[in-house]
């Protein structure tokens, strides 16, 4: 269990940081991750199937999309694996409800994470033991002791010419012993740390580049925090855009690039700190096997998860496969989910000490986790 002291302090040896990536709009794990060893893939889309002679090879059934490519050699790193056929039980095929219920952990009030952290034992939290690159607040994060939601490090400030106030506001703080001159404290710390952060340009290590897109620039932002050490212990951040029922090359190309680009930067720019540093790739649920007539597809249930860093155990695919066969096939023509998206997220909460808590963090569902470390 990490330090209280630490964390206020920014200690980030003393703790690990787990960073959710939520590709909203239901993203076409098949089209990411094709079966090109499955006869069905390519019958099913004859127009829009990711060739075998374009696909990058995994394992000898798996592939992935050729604008992943960036992800091979995190992959080959053993730093990369990657969950098919993920996904929750809501059946509903409504972005709305089914990024809810994967938000909130199930039927529940607040979110998965914000729940994980007010589990963590100490008694203040860090300004920034939570931060969502967003204009919003996430729901994942909803119950969290402490989370700030910004798109830049820029917007965390009092404002121009504050030196005055600072100063008052901590000797306000300084002469009390409760909780809220505890958070007032260690809130001021951390501006304190960001004005430093803000006076030099953010140089990324090792040669990474984000690229020029929202996406990498948030990347880059918890990257900074990260090896800052102002104690982030989680950070949540949005790829929009996945809905791909029209022209879904067109649709998910740009995005595809973007993501393996921010991801391949993301863990080159960290270096070691990826020991410290667990990345989860989600979204509410995948396509339907079958191409539609607009050369896209619709919601399904399956869809695809990525892991990334941490300690996890990866270059494989992990978890069950039901297959593409018809036979295996739900509802109107959909990959099976045969793999919760909470028995994958619990391997990791249990790594990060959550222990007999995981009841609390996901109600009313019997955990299985998967083999991922």
């Amino acid at each position: 269990m990490a330090n209280p002291l630490a964390i206020m302090k920014g200690d980030g040896d003393r703790t690990h940081a787990l960073v959710v990536i939520f590709l909203r709009g239901a993203a076409d794990g098949l089209h990411m991750v094709p079966a090109v060893e499955d006869g069905n893939y390519f019958n099913s889309r004859p127009r829009i199937a990711v060739a075998k002679r374009d696909a990058i090879p995994l394992n000898g059934f798996f592939a992935l999309h050729p604008l992943l490519q960036p992800l091979k050699a995190i992959w080959d790193d053993k730093q990369l694996a990657i969950v098919h056929a993920a996904g929750s039980e809501d059946d509903t095929r409504s972005h709305f409800e089914a990024q809810d219920l994967m938000e909130h952990g199930g039927v529940a009030a607040g979110g998965w994470l914000g729940r994980f952290l007010r589990l963590q034992s100490r008694p203040v939290a860090s300004a920034l033991q939570a931060v969502a690159l967003s204009t919003h607040f996430p729901e994942v994060l909803r119950g969290a002791p402490a989370a700030t939601v910004l798109e830049s490090l820029d917007d965390f400030s009092l404002g121009e010419k504050t030196e005055k106030l600072t100063r008052q506001l901590a000797r306000l703080y300084g002469a009390r012993t409760d909780d809220l001159a505890a958070a007032g404290r260690t809130t001021i710390e951390s501006l304190g740390k960001i004005e430093r952060m803000r006076a030099m340009p953010y140089q990324p290590e090792r040669g990474a580049e984000y690229g020029a897109n929202h996406f990498g620039h948030s990347l880059a932002q918890v990257a900074r925090l990260i090896k800052a050490r102002v104690g982030l212990e989680a950070a949540s951040v949005d790829l929009d855009g996945w809905d791909s029922h029209f022209a879904q090359n067109t649709v998910m190309d740009p995005r595809m690039a973007n993501l393996a680009k921010g991801l391949r930067a993301f863990y080159t720019d960290l270096g070691r700190e990826m020991e410290h540093t667990t990345v989860v790739v989600m979204t509410e649920f995948g396509r339907r096997l079958t191409e539609n007539t607009s050369f896209g597809t619709d919601h399904g249930r399956g869809g695809v998860m990525f892991l990334m860093g941490g300690g996890i155990c990866g270059g494989r695919m992990i978890g069950k496969w039901p297959g593409l066969a018809e036979a295996s096939l739900v509802g109107p023509g959909d990959l099976e989910v045969v793999n919760n998206y909470r028995n994958v997220l619990a391997p990791i909460l249990l790594k990060l000490g959550v222990g007999e808590s995981m009841r609390a963090v996901f109600p009313d569902f019997e955990i299985e986790p998967l083999a991922i470390y």
